[in-house]
This record gives structure tokens, sequence and C-alpha cells, in this order.
């Protein structure tokens, strides 16, 4: 949902549901320097005021783990659904096929969490943890072929459905230069790194 800043409602209460894996839930860093916390308050800076906002995520969880989750999730008339999965299909050699399928059932499970409005849906780009320390002594060149390949079949297929794409991924490959952007647990962002992050989701948000 594009939220144009003229034509924000004072009195309309947003809401807001984050899908996803370790990136989401903010692993490394505390809950209140997530990506979804942080988003939230940058909203509130702006004159929205998300009244409810909830985190379906969790460090670990591939595309089958987040679809056995959302499936007890019952509200469908969330004003703002994000999705950020793949990695951890990615890092522990998954079928593609099987990602693509369950992608693609996630997806529509997100619109229709934003009560069928697509428009509402934003879905972003693995990041690239080849750059971390975690992955010194890994295939540094493999892990970017393969990440390059499913952010590519994620940004057709939201193109396709008709939701907004963001890529982040370009973001992340800068703690390559940028330790500060790195938690302390060598492999997930910094609070730093979520912060780029949610400037460019509010970009595309608020237009």
């Amino acid at each position: 949902m594009c939220i144009p800043i003229a034509g924000i409602s004072q009195e309309k209460q947003y809401k807001f549901l984050a899908l996803g894996d370790s990136y989401t839930a903010g692993t490394g860093e505390t809950l209140q320097n997530s990506w979804p916390v942080q988003f939230v308050a940058s909203l509130k800076k702006k004159g929205i005021v998300v009244t409810q906002s909830k985190t379906i995520a969790k460090a670990g969880w591939t595309t089958t783990d987040l679809l056995k989750e959302v499936a007890n999730e019952e509200e469908t008339d969330y004003d703002l659904v994000t999705l950020l999965i793949g990695v951890n299909n990615q890092y522990q050699g998954i079928d593609p096929a099987l990602f693509e399928k369950e992608f693609l059932l996630l997806l529509e499970q997100s619109v229709l969490f934003a009560n069928n409005d697509p428009s509402r849906v934003f879905v972003l780009s693995i990041p690239d943890w080849s750059v971390t320390p975690f992955a010194k002594y890994k295939a540094k060149d493999k892990i970017v072929k393969e990440l390059d390949t499913y952010n590519s079949f994620i940004e057709a297929t939201a193109k396709k459905r008709g939701v907004t794409f963001i890529d982040i991924t370009k973001i992340s490959r800068n703690a390559e230069v940028n330790s500060a952007l790195i938690a302390s647990d060598s492999l997930h962002p910094s609070k730093r790194m979520y912060k780029l992050w949610v400037k460019k989701i509010q970009k595309k948000v608020l237009k």
C-alpha cells in the first residue's frame, strides 16, 4: 500500500505484518533494533501511527517453516505486509524448485493477509551473507551466484503478481567494507544496517 504523505489520515489505525526469518526477527540484535520495529518508529515520525504490528519470523526458518507458521494466522485485514524469506533454503542447500513452489504459496498468503490487495504487499530481496565474517571460509562465489538466482526469481514473481519488490541486497553488500553494519555474531545485520533498510522501505511505502 503506497501512502501519499499529504493524504495520511490521522484517525486511521494502520496494521503491519512482517513475515520472514532471522533477518526479520532481528537475530543478533535486540528486538527494538530489528528493522520492523525501527520501521514502525520511522512511520510514527511521519505522522503514520501503526497501532498493531506483528512479526512472524524466527532464525533458521525456511519457506517450509514459515508456511507452517502462517497457517495459524487468522487476520486478513493488514494494511501492510512484508515478506523476506529464502536465505536458509539457500544455506541448507534445499532444492530451489521447492523454494520456488513454497515462495509462490507464501506470496499468495501475504496478499490474502493484506485483504487480497497486492499493492499492500512488499517483498524484500535476500541479503548477501557472503560478505560477513561468518562466511570467511565459505565458497563466496557460489553463495553470491545462488542468492542472485533466488533474488531474480523473487523479483520476477513479485512483479508478475503486482507486488512491490525492494532490493536490500545491494545495501547488505556494503558490510564487506563497513564492519559496523554487522552484528556481534559476525553474521546478521546490525542496527545500523537495519536502519538503512528501513530508509529504503519507507521510501517505497510512502512514495
